[in-house]
């Protein structure tokens, strides 16, 4: 794992439709309608925000989390509204002891639908095999979200299995995931 690579300069991702790239100050508003939506956060780990200084605060801590190289925080933008953050796409919980990576994503409820996800996932893959050079991404999902579950499906991700009550999420309690899994062997082989 190049975990430099990850964590020297931000690093700016793109496709032909997406710009993923550092979640700054100017993004409050986008970033508040976000977590401020009960609905996005369904079935996310996340209490939503319902204070915008709460979320002006929180976008402090994207840059904390991202200068303490434990997690990376990108702004999913369409190119065609360079300026409009329209979700967020993150790498967390890395692991160099067996070179893998933990990824989650979500988006504003107006943009589900049209593939962003899976194209933002998409970029992330690429990134991380291609630059970062990890061998393992895996996403845990709750097993009622369907919607992200064809997300990881459509990148070629294997659902490895149900873990039973095996996590405390906020706002959630207790709950089971559903493990999904992508080795960079398996892209190669593809």
């Amino acid at each position: 794992m190049q975990i430099n690579q990850a964590f020297g300069k931000f690093p700016d991702l793109a496709s032909e439709q997406l710009l993923l790239r550092q979640i700054t100050a100017e993004h409050l508003d986008d970033v508040y309608r976000i977590y401020s939506d009960d609905t996005v956060f369904e079935y996310c780990g996340i209490i939503p925000k319902h204070n915008q200084a709460t979320v002006k605060s929180m976008i402090g801590h994207f840059e904390r989390d991202y200068l303490k190289k434990t997690r990376i925080k990108w702004g999913i933008f369409t190119q065609d509204e360079p300026d409009r953050l329209v979700g967020i796409a993150e790498a967390m919980e890395w692991n160099s002891k067996v070179n893998m990576v933990t990824i989650g994503y979500f988006l504003a409820r107006d943009h589900w639908g049209r593939g962003i996800a899976t194209e933002a996932v998409q970029v992330l893959v690429k990134y991380l095999f291609e630059v970062v050079e990890v061998n393992r991404i895996q996403a845990e999902v709750m097993p009622a979200n369907e919607a992200s579950k064809q997300v990881l499906l459509k990148n070629g991700f294997i659902r490895e299995g149900l873990l039973r009550q095996a996590s405390v999420w906020s706002g959630k309690g207790i709950v089971d995931l559903e493990i999904y899994g992508l080795l960079r062997a398996d892209v190669q082989e593809a």
